[in-house]
């Protein structure tokens, strides 16, 4: 039989070796490359949750500046110039009604425009001592500053003449708000002061009872009904 001669080994020489082997230095370096991605990496996820929480913040002092610039100017709107009032008597029946939200303007030029016919919203006089009304009460103009108010029987004379008032529906028609007899004391307005009545006369205690209103009393005007038997409802004036 021919003998078979067992498999050659192939051993690289150091030559092949040497020419497979990394440089000298490169897995260090490739070791440091791979930690300065990482450490970049984590740089940049820190700066993007910082940017976020930066943001967040940003736009919770945006509502928050809203929301403080909503209430300031609501301050300042209700102080200067609108505010809502309930009324909660019937001396201004059929114009006003009981539970009726009213708007009043306030705006200092408005207050110092006042004219005859005007519904206007004032502190309680000093002559009203009737302590279970509401310190505010809304009448209607009646004599302005200089002018003498007196009556006969139902009628409102303005010195001395019959004064129309044709925002009166027939009172007489209107269950209990009638007055036969007006009984005003002939009253010479002061400067700066206004004479006041209840559109229902027959159920209204006003400048009949308790004289004039300074203007410094005076809150504003009515402008509008905005509220009537639970549901809005508007009317202007």
């Amino acid at each position: 039989m021919r003998d078979i001669d067992p498999p050659q080994l192939l051993v690289p020489t150091a030559t092949e070796n040497a020419a497979d082997a990394p440089p000298p230095g490169a897995q260090g370096s490739w070791i440091l490359e791979s930690e300065e991605s990482i450490r970049a990496e984590a740089r940049a996820f820190g700066e993007e949750r910082r940017r976020k929480r930066r943001s967040r913040r940003q736009h919770a002092l945006s509502w928050i500046a809203i929301a403080v610039g909503s209430v300031g100017l609501a301050v300042l709107i209700r102080t200067y110039a609108v505010q809502t009032f309930y009324v909660p008597s019937g001396s201004m029946t059929p114009t006003l009604l009981v539970g009726d939200r009213i708007l009043v303007d306030k705006l200092p030029v408005v207050s110092r425009d006042i004219q005859r016919g005007d519904i206007i919203v004032f502190r309680r006089v000093a002559r009203d001592t009737e302590l279970s009304r509401s310190s505010d009460l809304v009448k209607r103009v009646i004599g302005l500053p200089g002018e003498t108010v007196s009556s006969r029987g139902d009628v409102v004379l303005i010195n001395g003449k019959r004064l129309a008032e044709p925002w009166l529906p027939n009172l007489k028609k209107v269950p209990g708000c009638f007055e036969k007899n007006l009984n005003i004391r002939q009253t010479v307005v002061p400067a700066r002061s206004y004479f006041v009545l209840g559109d229902c006369r027959g159920n209204s205690s006003d400048s009949r009872v308790w004289g004039v209103v300074p203007a410094s009393h005076i809150i504003g005007k009515v402008f509008l009904v905005a509220w009537r038997n639970g549901h809005p409802w508007f009317h202007w004036f």
